[in-house]
């Protein structure tokens, strides 16, 4: 997978942006950075938006700035001489694939059926768009077309809301969903660019959903830790699991039968996807321990946030 797509795919969400003013450009990119998705999708449907490419690329050179709506070789030249790091077609046009592949520009095309993917497939793509994908059939198809083609990976975009958004997201053959809820068109024209960031914000937290799991507690040794798991029985009724170094009570509290990390304790942060988490967390200046990092089976399960925050180590989970 090109390098481009896979940080998409970290990201998550790329808005998709029609603007009909090129003012707007720089104002709207500033507020889709500062609401955590460093991303966008201009779509060549206006006048503006070679000028746009150009302006948030220029402004901004850490956002991810492609072009949508590109039906043709000319069109997919003038965008990325603007600035735009990948192309986005709503159909798959081989001409147009085969001219962005010579020349080395990342290309995600729409397809909507089979056929369209085994087109994609042999041209050598590996990630393309499913458009329109609830008018298409939604997750459902996705999830058919994907049991043959197992290789494939897709970028759904075209009625993808706050709603279904998790639900896309969480099949594994979904690189990253295009949506534009977060980008209204009436708040551009109003100028509302704080509206804007706040929905962008909005839309990443519930992609990243996160919660509060457990708090642990450290304890001097195994006794003290087995006298207040009793104590938290009795108050609450909260049923005690033991386990090699802790013990769970419901699923609050973990008691440790030793001073763990953190000088009081650590709180378990609970998240949908740990990698994008971790992307969103440090692009917003938080450092993780990497070295603290629990993988089984080849999935992250678990790490630590370096330094501690009012006396307690904090760890992201796997939901």
């Amino acid at each position: 997978m090109n390098k481009v797509i896979e940080e998409l795919g970290l990201i998550g969400i790329v808005p998709v942006i029609a603007l009909d003013d090129a003012k707007d450009a720089e104002p709207l990119a500033k507020a889709l950075i500062e609401g955590g998705l460093p991303c966008a999708e201009v779509t060549f449907r206006t006048a503006a938006a070679e000028e746009s490419i150009k302006i948030m690329s220029s402004k901004f050179p850490e956002m991810i700035v492609g072009a949508g709506t590109v039906l043709t070789t000319e069109q997919a030249d003038r965008a990325v001489a603007a600035g735009a790091k990948f192309i986005v077609s709503p159909g798959l046009n081989p001409k147009v694939v085969k001219h962005c592949l010579d020349k080395g520009y990342p290309i995600v095309p729409g397809t909507s059926n089979p056929s369209d993917v085994e087109v994609a497939i042999e041209l050598g793509l590996d990630v393309v768009k499913f458009f329109p994908a609830e008018a298409a059939g939604g997750l459902n198809m996705i999830k058919s077309m994907a049991a043959p083609y197992t290789q494939m990976k897709f970028m759904p975009t075209g009625g993808i809301n706050a709603s279904n958004l998790k639900s896309y997201l969480d099949f594994g053959k979904i690189v990253c969903c295009g949506g534009s809820w977060m980008v209204k068109k009436d708040l551009i024209a109003a100028g509302d660019f704080e509206a804007i960031k706040k929905l962008t914000r909005e839309a990443v937290d519930t992609m990243l959903g996160f919660e509060i799991r457990h708090v642990g507690i450290n304890m001097p040794d195994a006794d003290s830790a087995y006298a207040l798991a009793d104590q938290f029985e009795a108050m609450f009724g909260f049923a005690k699991k033991d386990g090699n170094s802790s013990i769970f009570t419901g699923t609050a509290f973990e008691i440790m039968k030793k001073m763990g990390r953190g000088t009081h304790g650590h709180i378990a942060i609970g998240t949908n996807y740990m990698e994008r988490a971790i992307y969103h967390l440090e692009k917003r200046g938080f450092k993780l321990d990497h070295d603290s990092a629990v993988v089984k089976e080849g999935v992250l399960k678990a790490i630590y946030f370096e330094g501690e925050y009012a006396g307690y180590g904090i760890h992201l989970a796997r939901k």
